[in-house]
This record gives C-alpha cells, sequence and structure tokens, in this order.
C-alpha cells in the first residue's frame, strides 16, 4: 500500500506542531514555591555550625507526630504545619566572614525574581534580610514563603512551601529547623556592638 505525499506531509506538519508547542510549553515559566538549595552544600565543609532540614512528604507528616497539639505554641504551629507541603532550612555559620559568596545569594535571589514572587520585606544594613511572597493566583493564599538573611558570619536560607503568611511565621520559629530570626537578630546585633 503506498500513502500519498501529501498525507506524509500533513502528518509531518501535525508532529512539527505538536513538538513545537510541547517545546514552548516546557520552556514557559512555571514557578515553584520549592527553591533549589543544592548550591548550597558546598559551604558546609567551611561551616562551624550548619542546620539542613529537608521535612516534605511523609517526613513532615512524621514530624508533625512530636508536636503536642495541646501546648498553646505547639498547637499554632501544628495548625500552620498541616497546611504545608514542605520545610527546607539551610544555616550556616561561619568563623569568620567572607566564608560564601555573593554568587551564592544571588543564585537564591534569580530563582525569586520574576512575576511568581514578591519581596515585601528587605532590610540592608550589616545583616541583611529579605523575606519573599508567591501569592496564589487566585488570590486565596500564598503558595510559599522565602527567607534570605545573609549576614558577615551566617548565611541561612528559609523555603516554606504552602500556604503561609507572615503572621504565621511567627508559630513556626524555633521548630521543624526554622530559625528564630528575631533571637539571632538580636544575638548578632549584641556580638556586634
Amino acid at each position: 500500500m503506498k500513502v500519498p505525499f501529501e498525507k506524509i506531509m500533513k502528518v509531518f506538519r501535525v508532529i512539527v506542531a505538536l513538538g513545537a508547542a510541547s517545546l514552548a510549553w516546557a520552556q514557559s515559566p512555571n514557578p515553584s514555591p520549592k527553591l533549589d538549595l543544592g548550591h548550597l552544600a558546598k559551604l558546609a565543609d567551611k561551616a562551624d555550625e550548619v542546620v539542613d532540614v529537608t521535612l516534605d512528604g511523609p517526613t513532615l507528616k512524621f514530624a508533625e507526630k512530636f508536636m503536642n497539639d495541646e501546648d498553646g505554641e505547639d498547637a499554632e504551629a501544628l495548625q500552620v504545619i498541616k497546611k504545608l507541603t514542605g520545610i527546607y532550612v539551610k544555616s550556616f555559620e561561619f568563623d569568620k566572614p567572607g566564608q560564601y559568596s555573593p554568587e551564592d545569594v544571588e543564585a537564591i535571589r534569580s530563582q525569586l525574581r520574576g512575576t511568581a514572587w514578591s519581596k515585601i520585606v528587605n532590610v540592608t544594613s550589616r545583616h541583611d534580610h529579605e523575606i519573599y511572597l508567591m501569592p496564589d493566583p487566585a488570590g486565596k493564599s500564598n503558595l510559599g514563603l522565602a527567607i534570605i538573611v545573609a549576614e558577615p558570619q551566617e548565611l541561612t536560607v528559609v523555603n516554606i512551601v504552602g500556604p503561609i503568611d507572615v503572621e504565621h511565621l511567627a508559630a513556626l520559629e524555633g521548630k521543624m529547623g526554622v530559625p528564630d530570626l528575631d533571637h539571632k537578630h538580636r544575638e548578632h546585633g549584641a556580638k556586634h556592638e
């Protein structure tokens, strides 16, 4: 059976069109609230203290079991955590400045640029603190939160995936690996003065 040339060309055009559409879809920005923090692993060898928390899926559900839902602080945090899909923390404390590069921080900031993330707090001094939210396009909540704390002897990145508001962040500080940022700021402020 001989297939007409026109039919082959028609099928070929459909395949090319589908391929081009697939390529365009694959390249379209589909931002995720989960940041890629893998490049920071190289800093562990230089740091005096490393906090590396990865809680998602079953590990997040498992960690919930260690919280007391009758304790006021734990109960509030537990209600926030039950709605989340992931908590990721990378924190490095160094014995001297200059142990991480501006490029290390820029690699995180570059993931936060664009229309999906909104910077809601930026404190620049001897201690840079930035907080970003990824709003839900439907306007119901936020899809994620990211915090960068870049100090001369410390780099901390917190990435929370799931519906979270800044007001609820205080409930997570000091729990599940999320650092108590106010305490750290006061502690470092006292140390540097």
